[in-house]
């Protein structure tokens, strides 16, 4: 399914651009476009993690940097019998963190300098636990995918926005204007269909079951459902659907569009009644 999904991406990304090609350029503009769409499939593919990362301002942290975050990392890994992730950390006060890459073995957790000062150590477990299960689980191929398509259809519309629509009296000139209000949340969509809500609530149970109990994770929750109603965090609306919650923007508008998280109570709620197998 996952396979699929990641196929229906990448061809929806592809007609998207033959589209907006077609519709500025004619069959010279399609066939730049479809070179176009070649480059960015390529790119969302092998290089969507850099770009989530990147967005995001994460920087790589070393053992010496952060040992209780290697620590966690490394017993949880083990554990789940996964390769360790290649470890970042984001220079920013609202406690956060996501996994990207396109599969275990390309995988990167990336944590918020806020989250490693407000967890103690059993949150921080279930924070971790609940990244991996993503990893595990194999979402961070299509959610990846899925953020990276969603910013370029985004930045598509604001291009055609800026050149097309942005004088009126020119011939076409509108067609900017109208591609921005279809694209934006046409985005949006593809985003919500790459990321299903239904992969939190199956992290968290996974994540749940990896460290033998519930009640980390379901602190660490409360706790960055609270913050991140107060801290804002300067992150694309698109990297920030990978988030283990949804963060405060200063694009408020962009990030309820582009919401693909299911409400914090009904996570927490599952993971109350939940019963942990050992």
């Amino acid at each position: 399914m996952k396979t699929f999904k990641t196929a229906f991406l990448l061809t929806a990304l592809t007609l998207l651009l033959l589209f907006v090609g077609e519709a500025y350029g004619g069959r010279n503009g399609m066939t730049l476009a479809l070179g176009f769409a070649v480059l960015m499939n390529g790119t969302a593919y092998f290089f969507s993690d850099k770009i989530a990362l990147m967005s995001s301002g994460a920087r790589p942290i070393s053992r010496e940097q952060s040992p209780r975050l290697y620590a966690v990392m490394e017993r949880l890994a083990a554990k789940a019998n996964l390769p360790v992730p290649k470890l970042y950390m984001i220079p920013q006060p609202a406690p956060n963190a996501f996994a990207t890459g396109r599969n275990p073995s390309h995988a990167s957790v990336a944590v918020t300098q806020g989250l490693m000062e407000l967890m103690d150590d059993e949150e921080l477990e279930g924070v971790i636990a609940h990244e991996l299960s993503h990893v595990r689980n194999y979402d961070i191929l299509t959610s990846s995918i899925a953020a990276t398509i969603a910013g370029a259809v985004t930045f598509i519309a604001r291009m055609g926005f800026w050149f097309g629509g942005g004088d009126r009296d020119r011939e076409g000139g509108g067609l900017g204007a109208i591609l921005m209000l279809i694209l934006g949340p046409l985005a949006a969509m593809l985003l919500q269909l790459g990321i299903s809500r239904q992969r939190e609530y199956q992290a968290d149970a996974s994540g749940a079951q990896m460290v033998g109990y519930s009640q980390g994770l379901v602190r660490a929750l409360e706790k960055l459902g609270a913050y991140n109603k107060r801290i804002p965090m300067d992150i694309p609306p698109s990297t920030s659907a990978l988030c283990i919650v949804a963060p405060l923007t200063s694009r408020q508008y962009l990030s309820n569009l582009f919401s693909t998280h299911p409400p914090l109570a009904e996570r927490i709620a599952r993971l109350q009644n939940m019963t942990i197998t050992r």
